[in-house]
């Protein structure tokens, strides 16, 4: 039997070279659930939106890993002692962090698999990975859940300032062209460090850090929460929803085997099996596109109007507001639309619907970013800046959103 060389790398064009530090990892990279991760876009259907916005949840768990090992290479420099196996159990939390996502990311979520988040079903794939892999992840699934005693491990996977947001801000930024996104990575991995084991970052790193959150709060505004990828997120929901409505009354709708699955059934995550496990993982973005171009021929007017839309990018219009819409905007609108295409007011609400979106950089209710001064003090990253615009980066900023046809305008 052939050796396969197992010790190879990627070329991904943020980093360059990117090297599968073990065999083990590289067998993970090579399982069919990791796999999927190539046919699930990191930005949902922000594609609408910026052209470029086309790279993968796979792309990004590399990136992240990638940063991982430049961060415990900084940090064992440093002084900081991480084992060969708490490296290794650091390097698979962060490359499985997101493998629980489904088509679209978060669309999913909220209308089909209602009852459990993504972060719940990455968990249940590492335990399925687990068992598969003789138990080679237990410690990898600890440091994950946070019930290792070494808290810095948890904050390098899971905080305000960890190798996920440093890969995805930077990533995001290059592949939809929103220059104001774009965050020194490399910078602010060279400033951590560990004391009393919490992460930390130098004095001399707070200029980077005011950076990152300031090029976070400018992706959300421009990219993440963008009108037109809300409103096709949104209509993507709506239509998921309606489908699950219309097969759970009988209706015969043509899907995949697996999607058309979680549409009949009520999934929660008491009854989420290793069976349906495995069907989860046979879901990505190509059932739902292939999907929503199937159904553009359906007879039910709201589930072909909603797919047409999607599929042609002709979107319902979305306003954005500071002050709450009122009730009665909608109502109105409703009634019209309703009697236009002889359906009910409940129907139109597939059309016709309000909601709000939050935008905070800096949460103070969260675990901080601390900052180590020279004086080896530690403190919260708003208190230590000079900065203003720190403390503005914190507040919750919340915008109202409308959305209605075209012709109602």
């Amino acid at each position: 039997m052939n050796h396969i060389n197992k010790l190879k790398i990627f070329n991904d064009p943020i980093y360059g070279f990117i090297s599968i530090p073990n065999e083990l990892i590289y067998d993970l990279i090579q399982h069919p659930y990791f796999q999927r991760l190539r046919r699930i876009s990191q930005m949902g259907l922000s594609y609408l939106v910026y052209p470029g916005a086309n790279h993968t949840r796979f792309h990004h768990a590399l990136g992240c890993m990638h940063l991982m090992q430049k961060a415990i290479e900084t940090l064992r420099f440093k002084g900081v002692a991480i084992s060969s196996d708490e490296e290794c159990a650091l390097l698979i939390a962060i490359l499985l962090h997101d493998i629980g996502h489904g088509p679209f990311s978060h669309a999913m979520e909220k209308s089909i698999v209602e009852d459990v988040n993504h972060e719940s079903i990455s968990l249940l794939f590492m335990n399925q990975l687990n068992h598969e892999f003789d138990g080679k992840l237990s410690l990898a699934i600890q440091v994950f859940k946070g019930e290792y005693h070494r808290k810095f491990m948890l904050q390098l996977i899971s905080s305000q300032l960890d190798m996920d947001r440093m890969d995805y801000l930077k990533r995001d930024s290059f592949y939809t062209g929103v220059a104001e996104g774009n965050v020194n990575s490399e910078r602010l991995i060279q400033m951590m460090n560990v004391e009393n084991d919490v992460l930390v970052i130098e004095e001399k790193g707070i200029y980077s850090v005011e950076k990152f959150l300031l090029s976070r709060r400018l992706m959300y505004w421009q990219a993440y929460l963008h009108k037109t990828s809300l409103v096709a997120e949104l209509i993507l929901m709506k239509v998921l929803k309606r489908a699950k409505e219309l097969t759970l009354k009988g209706v015969k709708l043509h899907c995949s085997e697996p999607l058309l699955y979680f549409m009949q059934n009520k999934i929660s995550l008491e009854n989420f099996d290793a069976e349906k496990l495995d069907l989860f993982s046979q879901l990505d973005d190509f059932d739902i596109i292939s999907a929503l171009k199937a159904w553009q021929k359906h007879n039910d007017f709201i589930l072909s109007t909603l797919s047409k839309m999607i599929i042609n990018r002709d979107l319902l219009k979305i306003k954005m507001s500071a002050d709450k819409i009122p009730m009665e905007e909608s109502q109105a609108m409703k009634e019209e639309f309703a009697e236009e295409h002889n359906i009910s007011q409940l129907e139109a609400g597939y059309f016709i619907f309000r909601g709000k979106i939050k935008n905070q950089a800096y949460s103070k209710e969260a675990e901080p970013i601390r900052i180590l001064k020279k004086d080896k003090t530690i403190e919260d990253v708003v208190e230590a800046s000079d900065q203003l615009n720190l403390k503005s980066l914190s507040k919750l900023v919340t915008k109202y959103y409308i959305c209605f046809p075209k012709q109602l305008i």
